[in-house]
This record gives structure tokens, C-alpha cells and sequence, in this order.
């Protein structure tokens, strides 16, 4: 598992390593400190969490419990999307410093451009004086490096052009079949990680038969394929497990799909999701 070890280079500088381990949809409590303290025991240095799925304070608590330099973990959190008042910001940080129980996070991301209740919505002048906030975080010190999720090339350009700190990432749903190529080339073309959330696409890429017959030829599960396959696209997969041997079965993934193969994977998109 030496990809654990790789790490892409952010746009401030810092190191991030390739794989995250995912907490999404993972419960407070024993199974998110569990999987947690688990993923960190086997090499993972990269979590995952955010206000929104209720579990900073288990994440934190296996972070503080590894026994782990903090300087060697790398912890992304998020603003939750309904956030969109300036001055409910730095108070919404405070709490999930508190519920943490850290000095700082490495990465913070607005989750979402809007509110999940009004998906899609133009929320533009709201999300520019939300980041004038999240630049102040940074700032500070207390998030090393500062993000978005879930957005857009139009909400993107809007931070862009009235901001000073350029996003460090833009973390959005991207699997086999589904790579968003117009956020993703243009993250690229502005030195902006993409962080592939979902890789997996929710478990259902596991029951996709074109992606068995590949994982049968390299020897491998739909799973190690799916996450190699975001790793070989430039991405930063985030896969999520409460189960010790998945954990461990993806990071496995320290293989090459020839790009014949890459080719073929690419040529899925809009049949898988």
C-alpha cells in the first residue's frame, strides 16, 4: 500500500496524500472512531469529514488517540452548504474546532454552493462573502489551506474573480462514468485538486459488469479498479468503509491500468450512473 505514501502537491504548497479515507455516511460514535483510528493504524494519513455528517468529534478523537504525530495527518472538514451568512461563519468553524478538538484542520471546504434543500440555486453573491470569511480562517493559521465542494466552473470563476486566495481543491462527485470534464479541466487549467468523492459511486460500480470483466483481467476488485482509475485521471479519491478489509482492499491499489484499458473506462461515462 505505498500509494498511502504518494501525495499531490496543493496549490499553497503543502503535501496531500493521493487517498483520503472517506466518513461519509458513517455514524458518530464507536463505528466512525473505529473505522477511523482503524485507517490511521494501516497507513492512511489522509480523513475526511465535515459539519454536516455529525462525526468530527469521533474523527477527532481517533486522530488525538493514534498516537500520531497531528503534523503527519492530514484533515479535511467542511462549512456546511446552508452556511451562507458571512457572519455565521466563523462561528460554525468554532464548533467544529470545539467538536474536533484540534488546532487546526489542514483543509476547509464550503461544501456546496447552495443549500442541499435548493440544489442548483444561484447563490453567487452569498458564496463570495462566505469566502471573504474562509480566507480570513486561513489566514489565521487554523485551516492551512482552504477549498470548495460541489462547485462549478460559473461558481468557481465568481471566487476567482473576488477573492485573493485561489480554492486549494474542489472536491465533487467523479467515478467511473461520471468525471464532470468541464470542473475538472478547468480545476486543472487553475492549479485546483480535484477530490473525487464517491468513487465507488455510492457501491454501485460494484455491481457493474464491464468493470468486473476489467478487475477479473488485472486480478483485482471493481473496487482497487474504480480507485486506481480516479488516482490515473489526476484525482484524489476519498473512498469510504466501516469494514476493516475494504479499508485495507482500497488503498491496495498500487498497480497501472494501461491505458488501452483507461481508454475503455473513459468510454463508460454516462452508462454507469
Amino acid at each position: 500500500m505505498a500509494i498511502l505514501n504518494d501525495t499531490y502537491t496543493l496549490n499553497t504548497g503543502a503535501k496531500i496524500p493521493k487517498i483520503g479515507f472517506g466518513t461519509w455516511q458513517i455514524p458518530d460514535g464507536d463505528a466512525a472512531y473505529n473505522s477511523t483510528l482503524f485507517a490511521l493504524n494501516n497507513g492512511y494519513r489522509h480523513v475526511d469529514t465535515a459539519r454536516a455528517y455529525g462525526n468530527e468529534a469521533s474523527v477527532g478523537r481517533a486522530i488525538r488517540d493514534s498516537g500520531i504525530a497531528r503534523e503527519e495527518i492530514f484533515l479535511t472538514t467542511k462549512l456546511p452548504a446552508e452556511i451562507k451568512n458571512a457572519a455565521d461563519v466563523l462561528p460554525t468553524f468554532e464548533k467544529t474546532m470545539d467538536a474536533l478538538a484540534l488546532d487546526y484542520v489542514d483543509l476547509y471546504l464550503i461544501h456546496a454552493p447552495w443549500p442541499w434543500s435548493e440544489r442548483g440555486a444561484d447563490y453567487t453573491p452569498q458564496n463570495i462573502e462566505v469566502w471573504a470569511e474562509m480566507e480570513k480562517i486561513y489566514r489565521s493559521g487554523r485551516a492551512r489551506a482552504i477549498g470548495v465542494s460541489n462547485f462549478n466552473v460559473h461558481d468557481l470563476q465568481a471566487i476567482l474573480d473576488s477573492g485573493s486566495v485561489v480554492p486549494a481543491a474542489n472536491q465533487i462527485r467523479f467515478f467511473i462514468g461520471y468525471t464532470q470534464d468541464e470542473v475538472t479541466k478547468f480545476c486543472q487549467e487553475h492549479n485546483i485538486l480535484v477530490e473525487a468523492y464517491s468513487p465507488l459511486a455510492t457501491g454501485r460500480l460494484l455491481s457493474n459488469i464491464e468493470i468486473h470483466k476489467l478487475a477479473d483481467k488485472y486480478g483485482k476488485s471493481i473496487a482497487q479498479i474504480s480507485i486506481r482509475y480516479t488516482l490515473q485521471r489526476g484525482t484524489l479519491p476519498l473512498p469510504k468503509s466501516t469494514h476493516e478489509q475494504f479499508i485495507l482492499e482500497n488503498a491496495a491499489v498500487d498497480f497501472e491500468i494501461s491505458p488501452e484499458d483507461m481508454a475503455y473506462l473513459d468510454s463508460l461515462r454516462d452508462t454507469v450512473d
